[in-house]
């Protein structure tokens, strides 16, 4: 039930009320007129679409190419039709032996899970919208091209106008499909614009029309049905490894590996699982893209049996031939395993808690780099442009920088000892100083609290005390008047 036509009407109703009578779009004082106890609940389009998502993503067993039709938020809250699903099924009809037995077993899905589907096949997605709405059975399937003759009695609603065109239209007497057929297209379209012509040329195939689906569809993906559900977790491994060479293969013709892999599975009760892997680089290594996913396989739940497998590579990048040694070997062998070794560690801690520095443009030691995920790929190196020369950098460097005691000779001269952690530590060797003049372009206000970030220019120093300890320090405020040259401890080296 909704508010519309300045009042609240029903807008859906289920078998017990339609046998009553009730339909969709009776104001609901008449509606309880008719069935006193009737039991109402408020609308809900939100929650409906989110339904509509998750049942589009479920219908993805049949076709990966599934989207939620555009006009569903519109008649979720009128008095039109409930939501509809695109799914292409283009060269998915044989895997399930002809287009009949898979609607078919769309239709007994839906019924399972508590919905009344309507379902049409058709060459267009016009043509399927109209047949699904406006056929007299719940499963109809137009022949190729024959569309024109198959809809020609449908009404004119079928076309997917707006209201206000519909009026129009049966004001002048224009109610069925068929009446449009034998009016001249120019009349229509000066009076109508291209809406009404667009829509019949849509229906009939004389026009494409996209239709997006509700997430990319990879390019390369494998799938495999059983005859019988499998839920044993070697059974489930066989069939993962069958699709990771048949995967595997076809990207090898394209001289193309693997950087992203999803694992749907379809079970028996209709529910899904996903699981999601990626790759440091590129690769279309069966063995180890297998064993990736070999953690959470041990976990998966296969409920009471899984039917249909899905690998699809949602994310692929160039990997051409290497060179392969005398032994069989590439020439590379133990920097692929650093890589298989970063890629297991990331499915099993996690990808966002593998991570690698990524060069940051900033003057600041403490800003030059950040850390990202290892498998991140949206950041590249490529594009980045470092300074004109590399100084020499600390293997560790301090989260924040510790104040030192230093002895100089002079305010601005080298040091000679410092004392850190109540230990006095000898120079014998000092170099520098590398200044480092503070981000003027940064405002101040939206720079973090920290003594790292003042606003004052650096000079660091590499020192060497008598046990060949070498160590990063710096002083700031040596060009202030009013203020006393302060030393600070930033980092150690090798």
């Amino acid at each position: 039930m909704t508010a519309l036509h300045g009042g609240q009407r029903i807008v859906a109703v289920n078998a017990v009320a339609d046998m009553q009578g009730i339909k969709p779009g009776l104001s609901l004082a008449d509606a309880r007129a008719q069935f006193p106890g009737l039991t109402i609940k408020k609308a809900d389009p939100t929650a409906d679409l989110k339904a509509l998502d998750k049942l589009a993503q479920a219908c993805e067993r049949y076709s990966p190419w599934t989207a939620i039709d555009p006009l569903s938020n519109g008649m979720l809250t009128s008095m039109s039709g409930g939501g509809g699903i695109w799914i292409d099924i283009t060269g998915c009809a044989h895997l399930y032996k002809g287009e009949r037995p898979l609607i078919e077993d769309l239709h007994d899905r839906c019924v399972q899970v508590g919905y009344q589907p309507r379902i049409g096949l058709a060459d267009t997605p016009g043509a399927a919208w109209a047949v699904a709405r406006f056929s007299k059975i719940p499963l109809c399937i137009i022949p190729p091209k024959a569309q024109r003759k198959s809809l020609s009695a449908y009404p004119i609603t079928a076309l997917r106008l707006d209201p206000e065109t519909l009026e129009k239209l049966e004001n002048l007497g224009l109610r069925h499909l068929y009446d449009l057929y034998e009016i001249p297209r120019a009349p229509l379209f000066s009076r109508f614009g291209d809406q009404v012509l667009r829509r019949l040329d849509q229906m009939l195939g004389r026009i494409e029309e996209p239709v997006s689906p509700r997430r990319s569809v990879p390019p390369y993906y494998a799938r495999m049905m059983f005859a019988e559900p499998i839920g044993h977790t070697e059974d489930i491994r066989l069939a993962l490894y069958k699709l990771l060479m048949k995967l595997c293969n076809s990207l090898e013709t394209k001289n193309l590996g693997v950087r992203r892999l999803e694992l749907i599975i379809f079970r028996v009760d209709n529910s899904w699982a996903r699981l999601k892997i990626g790759t440091s680089q590129a690769s279309r290594d069966p063995d180890h893209l297998a064993r990736l996913f070999r953690d959470d396989l041990d976990t998966l739940n296969s409920g009471f049996g899984i039917e249909i497998i899905v690998l699809a590579a949602a994310e692929t990048n160039a990997l051409n031939a290497r060179q392969i040694d005398i032994d069989g070997k590439t020439t590379l062998q133990a920097n692929q395993n650093t890589i298989k070794l970063v890629d297991r560690l990331s499915g099993r801690l996690g990808m966002n808690n593998v991570v690698r520095l990524h060069p940051v443009e900033s003057h600041l030691p403490e800003r030059a780099t950040k850390t990202i995920p290892v498998l991140e790929t949206s950041l590249s190196y490529r594009n980045w442009k470092g300074p004109s020369h590399h100084p020499q950098r600390p293997i560790q460097l301090l989260l924040q920088p510790l104040p030192i005691d230093v002895v100089a000779p002079a305010p601005d001269g080298l040091p000679v000892m410092f004392l850190w952690r109540r230990q006095q530590h000898k120079v014998i060797r000092a170099k520098g100083p590398e200044r480092i003049s503070p981000e003027w372009w940064r405002p101040t206000q939206l720079q973090p609290r920290s003594r790292s970030l003042t606003q004052e220019t650096r000079d660091y120093y590499q020192l060497e005390d008598q046990n060949g300890q070498r160590y990063w320090v710096y002083r700031e405020g040596l060009y202030r008047l009013d203020k006393t040259p302060r030393w600070y401890l930033h980092g150690f080296f090798a």
